[in-house]
């Protein structure tokens, strides 16, 4: 078993990546022996267009799942959208991006 400082330096410590499946889809993948955290964040969808000129704002969720890492079952997951934070465009001048995100986590 981890301890939730080491849990926490390592999940610190690893590189956020875009996934492969999703528009806004990034994840830390922590392999832990026969196990694999998977810690990520995805747009939600919006069904607004944008007017030109507008403020844009776009919210992400957090989520997390545990699985089996010879088999890729999932243990436990967490896709409550509990957790989420939020980006705004004007005029074309993006956020800070995926790496950095603007705006608050909640």
């Amino acid at each position: 078993m981890i301890g939730k400082e080491k849990l926490v330096e390592r999940i610190e410590e690893t590189e956020l990546e875009k996934a492969h499946a999703g528009n806004d889809l990034w994840e830390k993948h922590i392999y832990m022996g026969d196990k694999v955290l998977i810690v990520g964040y995805e747009k939600e969808e919006t069904y607004n267009k944008p007017n030109p000129g507008e403020e844009i704002i776009k919210n992400y969720y957090w989520y997390w799942e545990l699985r089996d890492s010879a088999n890729w079952n999932v243990l436990f997951d967490n896709h409550d959208k509990e957790f989420s934070f939020c980006e705004s465009n004007v005029g074309g001048v993006h956020g800070s991006g995926p790496g950095g995100r603007s705006g608050g986590g909640y």
